[in-house]
Order: structure tokens, then sequence, then C-alpha cells
């Protein structure tokens, strides 16, 4: 009887730890909203309404762009396109994301980008619209400005 009361107290102890270490783990971090979309302009190469999806883990952020209604003339292989969102900071300023990932792509297909890293602080509040997109993709470098704010507004990282 003694050792089951002595078990009983053990386990009472270890949860009461596990509920203090819940309840000063410090708070995921997030960027709201996850997901916007922007319409871009890229001159010669056409352009259209593309998303941007954004993460974040601590002050290291990613942004990926797809865009159905921006192609590709010709095909284009799986991490070949060296890309940078220029994203305008709330403020005054910009933040590069950067990369060279994309999914094999076909002539004529949706372009695809990312994920893009960079660096944000927390109450970063950032903008397509201001900033720009290039790509380069065999030595030929596309830029794309965007036409108007991102809906439904900026992304805003903790």
């Amino acid at each position: 009887m003694r050792s089951v009361r002595h078990l009983t107290g053990v386990a009472l102890g270890a949860g009461a730890l596990a509920l203090t270490g819940l309840a000063f783990a410090p708070a995921a971090l997030a960027v709201t909203p996850q997901t916007a979309t922007a319409s871009y302009s890229c001159g010669l190469y056409g352009g259209g309404e593309a998303t941007l999806t954004a993460a974040q883990d601590g002050t290291s952020a990613t942004i990926t762009l797809t865009s159905a209604e921006i192609t590709t003339p010709v095909n284009v292989a799986q991490d070949t396109v060296n890309a940078t969102l220029t994203m305008a900071r709330a403020g005054g300023g910009t933040i590069a994301f950067t990369g060279q990932k994309n999914p094999a792509m076909t002539a004529g297909g949706g372009v695809t980008v990312g994920p893009l890293s960079g660096t944000v602080a927390s109450g970063d509040s950032l903008d397509a619209y201001n900033g720009n997109m290039k790509m380069t993709i065999f030595g030929v470098t596309v830029t794309c400005t965007a036409d108007g704010p991102q809906v439904p507004g900026p992304f805003v990282f903790d």
C-alpha cells in the first residue's frame, strides 16, 4: 500500500512538472496571413496573379511564389531558377528572400519558386507592392513588379 502511495505521488509530481514546463514554453511564432495574392507585371514576359505563401521560424522566414498566370516559355529543370523576391517593409526599406528552389516546370506552364529564405524581425510588416520578383533562368533575368498591394494584406511576422 505504501508503494502505491509513493508511485501516485511521483506520478502527480511528474504531471505538475510537465504542466509547468508547458506554461513557460515559448509560444510558436507565426506569420499572418500565411497566404496572400499579388498581381505582377513581367514586361515582355507577361504577368498575372501569384499566390505568396509565407512561413516563419524565429527570425528565419520563407516565401514561396506560385502562379498559373505567370508562365515559363521553356522547360526548366528542378532547382535551376535563381530567384530574389523583394518585399517592401512598412515604415521603409525592403527585405529580400532569395534561393534557387523550384520544381521542374514545362514550357507554357505556371511558375513556382521557393521556398525563398529571408530574415525578419518581430513586427515586420511586408508587402509585395513596391517590391519585385527577379528570376534568372538560363542567364536571362526576368523582373516582375507588383501592380498593387497584396490581398488580404501584408505579411506580419511575430
